[in-house]
């Protein structure tokens, strides 16, 4: 079970990122900004009602903001996702849909479906699409890769596609390691290994490319847990933060040996790459 938060925010901007960046600290572990505010999502076990009233940032003279609170189950889930869900274009080459949405155009190279369940990662966030996107453009065959907050296992499931192998995938939440399971059998690469865990799932372990999709907090402290399990020469894909966050990631992957390459951004979201020298 987890709670869905549904904050009414008025401007949406810069209340929308200070939020995100605060419900994180919370354990938020997901959120989908909508046309009136944003919604995030917290496992039911882990929400505090309190903690969340006493955020500072409920009364400001530059934003109304408000909130209201709900339970959503796995069937209820499902439910909203089909009414909602839209296959997404990725480039030229790469569909990400349901299994009831028809099949992509001709040409289209990687056709991924998905079923997310409880899991998170369609495609449609914005994080998602940068990360796939730059799967899209690397070499990635023979390489040993690392999904980190692997949710549907989507981002695995494409370098696979890819030639990577072998691929571990890992998330803190039961329903992900299951679902990547099922979605990577459907996907054509059951081989994928999908595990329950954080970064310590991956020690003693390394990899050519390592993948973490999850937010700022967590990626400031798994560093270097990714840096020591990353080989010399492999890369390092980040995304989950904004523009704005982009100078403290850096200056943390430099301090673990991390040599900065190039970031993408899309709607003020962005995914960065770094590389083992």
């Amino acid at each position: 079970m987890y709670i869905c938060c549904s904050l009414t925010l008025k401007p949406l901007q810069p209340a929308s990122e200070i939020f995100i960046a605060a419900l994180g600290e919370l354990g938020f572990e997901s959120f989908e900004e909508t046309p009136t505010g944003l919604k995030a999502y917290i496992r039911e076990e882990d929400w505090d009602e309190q903690a969340l009233a006493g955020v500072p940032y409920w009364s400001s003279p530059k934003w109304e903001a408000s909130f209201e609170i709900t339970r959503v189950a796995q069937q209820n889930w499902n439910a909203l996702w089909e009414a909602d869900y839209q296959p997404i274009q990725v480039g030229d080459r790469c569909v990400v849909r349901a299994p009831f949405h028809p099949d992509p155009p001709a040409g289209t190279d990687f056709d991924l479906v998905i079923s997310p369940k409880m899991s998170f990662g369609t495609g449609h966030h914005q994080t998602t699409w940068l990360m796939l996107r730059y799967l899209l453009d690397m070499d990635l065959n023979g390489k040993a890769l690392l999904d980190m907050g692997s949710g549907t296992g989507v981002l695995a499931i494409l370098a696979a596609r890819r030639g990577a192998r072998p691929v571990l995938a890992v998330d803190i939440d039961p329903w992900s390691a299951e679902n990547c399971r099922e979605n990577a059998a459907r996907n054509g690469v059951p081989e994928i290994e999908a595990v329950l865990g954080d970064v310590r799932a991956i020690r003693g372990r390394d990899f050519d490319c390592i993948l973490a999709n999850i937010n700022k907090n967590i990626l400031l402290e798994d560093l270097s847990g990714y840096a020591t399990s990353l080989r010399e020469g492999g890369e390092l894909l980040l995304s989950g933060f904004y523009r704005a966050d982009l100078p403290d990631i850096r200056e943390a992957a430099s301090r673990h040996g991390l040599e900065f390459k190039d970031f993408r951004e899309r709607e003020n979201w962005v995914a960065a790459r770094f590389g083992k020298f």
